[in-house]
């Protein structure tokens, strides 16, 4: 192909480009008015059986035109999951007037390019009003930004796919007044991020948060004898090594994050985990109503009697009001050795009988209980279709 061929080629590839993205914006903004509707009549957000039927048919007209099964389906989760996170906003909104806020106050842990800076870019790309980014350097620092109005909401992280739950944020929780009002899911993609082309073989020293560290313990085993300096944020860590224009120092962190301190990524995927994700946290000082029509979490934290099976019977209310518990994590109660402070998330709302039943329930059964929030449930499962029907199927 000539060089003339392949840029009018590049340059219809370039119209194709824009003319997809009008249509994504028109899609969603048709998505919009579908919540509009929903909001009038107390309809679901999501209508499972409409999704499946969508993707099977889009499948299979995507056969038609040759493309492949699996990249249809990957476009579309994408889509479809846009659609429903737009929509669950909108109805979040108009569940709690007067919320929105011409400045939306964030803070969170690092600076620019930490993860925890990724994940607030993230959320509230989705909420109205300027935000405006207020970078710290302890979890306790962060709610106390929010605890002083200094701050509108606070993005914390809570759990980690590969290092597990963060302990601190969840001693933090137990001590604030705060409100869960949000939770989001962001991917974890670590790289080791240097400031000069050059061989891992030539890296003698390492910047990451602890976090970081534990999560890809298995790329540093390999390394060998490299020094390992912990730093109070990923974000820190790439700050470090672009002040220092060396060589011989890199830092772990995203790619895109890096690329905010000029640094450039000379390996990628390094967690132990290859799905590694990090569940976050937003809180802020009053709680928020969540429509019906969302799905939703519950979080509480309760302490039980010291007696031989009370956890169990505590739980055993979840099973009883039908109540799918999605994480149980154990605290120690400062102050009192060996006594165990339990958080539990489980699905549903507040406002619905279920779990209004439960909680006082558990009440009644524990030494101390405690909502620490009810909030909408960011995790949207992918749309399932019958793959291998609607690969066989014309």
């Amino acid at each position: 192909m000539s060089d003339t061929a392949l840029d009018a080629v590049r340059k219809r590839i370039t119209e194709l480009d824009s003319q997809l993205l009008t249509m994504l914006a028109e899609r969603r903004q048709l998505t919009n008015e579908v919540a509009e509707t929903k909001i009038r009549h107390d309809i679901p957000v999501r209508d499972v059986k409409r999704e499946e039927q969508l993707l099977f048919r889009l499948i299979k007209e995507g056969k038609n035109v040759g493309l492949d099964p699996h990249y249809v389906t990957q476009v579309f989760h994408v889509i479809i999951e846009d659609s429903v996170l737009n929509q669950q906003a909108m109805l979040a909104e108009h569940a709690n007037p007067g919320s929105t806020l011409p400045l939306n106050r964030v803070a969170f842990l690092g600076d620019k390019g930490s993860y925890s800076y990724l994940a607030t870019q993230k959320y509230f790309s989705r909420r109205p009003g300027e935000l405006v980014e207020m970078g710290c350097q302890s979890f306790a620092e962060i709610v106390q930004k929010v605890e002083k109005s200094e701050a509108d909401y606070a993005v914390l992280p809570i759990e980690n796919t590969t290092s597990g739950s963060i302990n601190e944020v969840y001693d933090q929780l137990q001590h604030t007044q705060l409100s869960i009002i949000g939770e989001l899911t962001h991917p974890i993609r670590h790289s080791l991020l240097v400031s000069q082309d050059t061989a891992i073989a030539n890296i003698k020293t390492l910047y990451a948060h602890p976090q970081v560290f534990a999560q890809c313990s298995h790329f540093l085993a390999e390394l060998g004898n490299v020094e390992v300096k912990t730093m109070e944020s990923t974000a820190h860590a790439m700050m470090a090594v672009s002040e220092l224009q060396r060589d011989d120092v890199a830092a772990i962190g995203s790619e895109a994050g890096g690329s905010l301190y000029g640094l450039m990524a000379i390996k990628s995927n390094l967690a132990n985990q290859k799905e590694n994700h990090s569940r976050f946290f937003v809180v802020s000082r009053d709680p928020v109503n969540v429509p019906l029509q969302v799905p939703a979490k519950t979080t509480v934290i309760m302490s039980t009697v010291q007696k031989p099976g009370a956890l169990v019977e505590a739980l055993t209310v979840l099973k009883d009001n039908n109540l799918n518990m999605t994480k149980l994590e154990s605290r120690p109660i400062t102050g009192n050795p060996w006594e165990e402070m339990f958080y539990i998330d489980f699905e549903g709302n507040l406002e619905d009988g279920p779990v209004q039943t439960a909680v006082e329930s558990l009440k009644k059964l524990t030494r101390y209980l405690k909502v620490l929030g009810c909030y909408p449930s960011e995790e949207v499962s992918p749309t399932k279709v019958a793959a291998a029907k609607a690969l066989t199927q014309d």
